[in-house]
């Protein structure tokens, strides 16, 4: 680590608050924090990015060393793989210096052959005959310090384009509406939505969504162009505060779908695509503990609902239901229950259907074919990695033949390719490019291993670690790592590759993925028994996978940095206070580090929705304790802590930035020797960072620097 020079922390002023719940008063000296207006909170907010531009001023060089890494490795003028819909393909294109990408189609050209699914793969740099250019985000986003493209869904003849744009980092964004025909944006304008836009068949009417005083999305609107918004009308109104809704149209066009869903529960209404005017229908009331979730297909020539749901399934059943459905009665097993594989979503096409699951920890494309009588084949998409993932994407067509899929390891860049049903063959359409590096040579994958090992957890569960490193690293302590982890939510950390982390490898630093409890990958159980009044065992499983580590020989405490965000932040908030001595460093990026305060206010952010995740602390004694206990905020102590990055957004809506700024507050103020306990507050960013590559590039600079200098190769 390289010797910094003295510089004095802020400190943040004293102004008891106190909390009483429960018979248990908590005096909070840093509640003030959350006037987010208040001139002594942004002072305070500047005052710790100054600190931290201080304290690693010394790091600037390798910053830009690393940042110049990153745009040497990346092909910046690119073209993503085409997805056809209707007669057009559809693409993407980045331009070299420009911060975002830009949107564009070119004519399909049908000759009745396979041909027609066969994506044009033009030279990035060249002409695409007929290319039209629909959203040039870079204009978009021009006199913004922010900005970010919320949706862009053409309308089903292809001669709109409904897009939202967001230049605050608050994710409200305004839908607009632009010709294609003309390249005119029409007046149509309706601020403050999600984002998303849903047309109906005919492109005449908008869906779309909004959210309440708690940022719950609650109300679903329908919107008819050349109208004016206030004339819009709320189609379906969420009340239940633990529900959120969201409105979708199936790939067959078939169907508008309503979705409203809690933490355990879902509901669906659906109303033909064709009659944007009628009512919407419940395809299956309610019920408490159960999820389930429809698809429209078309079996053996009759219209169908698929239907994967939980009932009496905890790793969820696949079934079968008549188009007008009103009841699980009519629920129809189609693929039963399977306690080593856990279904997560499926797809349905005019000629198969696509099941995306996972077991023992990785992910599995199922091919379901269809027949003139009903279900034909089913297999399995096989691949020979030890460790991946892959998962269906860019598959807008009802009737293509062909499922794009995209493919990655921790060592090899993520590819698309096109599975042809037919022959079952697949066909390489692109592999993200990384360039050759003037100091580091040209990309080779055999220059780094990857792994899967498993920690055991203080229950006895085994945990798994994906690992990558370079090649040949010895296991003998030596090697610095980065390990990563999340749990929460039944989100899946599956390996992925990045090429900012080559600049890790490069320098002899291995880069590890703790798959612990709370999380998804290893079933429904894995994620019940990280959440609720087992959400200790999250924690837990991330300090038996950094000591499992360490015994094995991979790494040593003193080499060893933990990273985790938002709710894999609370994460690195509580192992800070477990396991200090286990880290040389820990990254919390906008964590969720004053748990129970958020979930004890009901007025704050999508608090209620939380609770069947965290527990209502708020009515319930046992939870309050529970989570008082592992709190991060709450449980500083008078203890060495190793040194910490913490980076937050001022305009984050999910996790708000006065947790972390409390949070540092609280640790300067209690723990010993806290020079090294950082804080970087973007000032206008929201909850994924900051905007525009090259933004996003050195602010993930900034953060690989700091964690080289804290593992000694900076």
């Amino acid at each position: 680590m390289t010797d910094v020079q003295p510089v004095s922390p802020p400190v943040a002023k004293r102004v008891p608050h106190s909390r009483t719940h429960h018979g248990d008063t908590f005096v909070d000296d840093y509640e003030w924090l959350r006037d987010k207006e208040s001139p002594d909170t942004l002072a305070y907010l500047e005052a710790e990015n100054a600190y931290t531009e201080a304290r690693t001023a010394h790091l600037a060089p390798l910053r830009e060393t690393i940042f110049s890494e990153i745009k040497a490795r990346t092909l910046e003028t690119d073209l993503s793989v085409p997805s056809r819909i209707g007669r057009f393909w559809y693409y993407g294109r980045s331009i070299e210096g420009k911060q975002y990408g830009v949107s564009c189609r070119c004519p399909a050209t049908d000759t009745g052959g396979p041909e027609d699914w066969t994506p044009p793969s033009p030279s990035p740099d060249a002409d695409v005959p007929g290319e039209e250019v629909l959203l040039d985000v870079n204009a978009l986003a021009e006199g913004h310090d922010f900005f970010s493209l919320g949706t862009a869904s053409v309308s089903p003849d292809g001669t709109l384009l409904a897009f939202s744009t967001d230049t605050v980092g608050n994710e409200r964004f305004l839908l607009q509406v632009k010709d294609l025909r003309t390249g005119e944006v029409l007046p149509d304008q309706v601020p403050d939505t999600l984002g998303g836009a849903t047309w109906d068949l005919a492109a005449t009417t908008l869906f779309y969504t909004t959210v309440d005083d708690a940022w719950r999305p609650d109300k679903v609107w329908r919107h008819v162009l050349g109208t004016p918004v206030s004339d819009d009308v709320v189609v379906h109104h969420e009340t239940d505060e633990r529900f959120w809704t969201s409105v979708g149209r199936t790939r067959s066009d078939r169907l508008i779908v309503i979705g409203s869903g809690s933490k355990t529960t879902t509901e669906y209404r659906v109303l033909d695509a064709a009659d944007p005017t009628g009512e919407f229908r419940v395809v299956t009331p309610r019920r408490q503990g159960v999820e389930y979730g429809i698809e429209h297909a078309v079996i053996a020539s009759e219209d169908r609902l698929l239907v994967l749901h939980n009932e009496d399934a905890e790793n969820y059943a696949l079934a079968v239901a008549p188009l007008d459905a009103t009841g699980h009665e009519q629920w129809e097993p189609l693929l039963p229950h399977d306690p080593a594989v856990r279904l997560e979503d499926v797809d349905a096409f005019a000629t198969h259907l696509v099941v995306s699951q996972r077991s023992e920890g990785l992910t599995q494309l199922r091919v379901i074919e269809l027949t003139a009588d009903g279900l034909g084949e089913d297999y399995l998409v096989g691949f020979e990695d030890p460790v991946y993932t892959v998962g269906s994407g860019g598959n807008p067509e009802f009737h293509q033949p062909t499922i794009r899929l995209g493919y990655t390891t921790m060592a090899t860049p993520p590819a698309v390719y096109d599975f042809d049903v037919p022959t079952r063959t697949l066909h390489l359409r692109k592999r993200t490019p990384v360039l050759p590096h003037p100091d580091h040579g040209p990309f080779d994958p055999s220059r780094y291993e990857q792994h899967r090992t498993w920690a055991a957890a203080p229950d006895g569960t085994r945990v798994p670690v994906s690992l990558v490193l370079p090649a040949g690293s010895p296991r003998d302590g030596s090697t610095p790592f980065l390990l990563y982890g999340y749990g929460s939510y039944e989100d899946s950390m599956d390996p992925y590759f990045t090429i900012s982390r080559l600049s890790l490898l490069d320098r002899g630093v291995g880069f590890a993925i703790a798959h612990v409890r709370g999380g998804g990958e290893m079933g429904r159980r894995w994620y019940d028994e990280g959440k609720l009044l087992a959400k200790r065992n999250t924690f837990t499983d991330f300090v038996a996978c950094a000591e499992h580590l360490v015994g094995e020989g991979w790494t040593s405490p003193d080499r060893l940095v933990a990273e985790g965000g938002s709710a894999g932040g609370l994460l690195m908030g509580a192992v800070a206070n477990l396991a200090p001595h286990q880290f040389a460093g820990i990254v919390a990026d906008v964590p969720f580090v004053d748990p129970l305060t958020t979930i004890l206010d009901p007025s704050l952010p999508l608090t209620v929705v939380e609770w069947e995740e965290w527990g209502n602390p708020l009515d319930d004694p046992e939870v309050y304790a529970y989570m008082k206990g592992y709190s991060p905020y709450e449980n500083v102590e008078a203890k060495r802590y190793p040194p910490i990055l913490a980076e937050t957004s001022l305009h984050d809506t999910r996790v708000l930035y006065v947790e972390p700024a409390k949070w540092v507050a609280r640790l300067r103020a209690v723990a010993l020797d806290t020079h090294d306990v950082l804080l970087k507050a973007q000032m206008s960013a929201g909850h994924g960072g900051v905007s525009g590559r090259y933004n996003a590039w050195r602010d993930r600079a900034f953060t690989l620097a700091w964690v080289l200098d804290r593992v000694g190769r900076a």
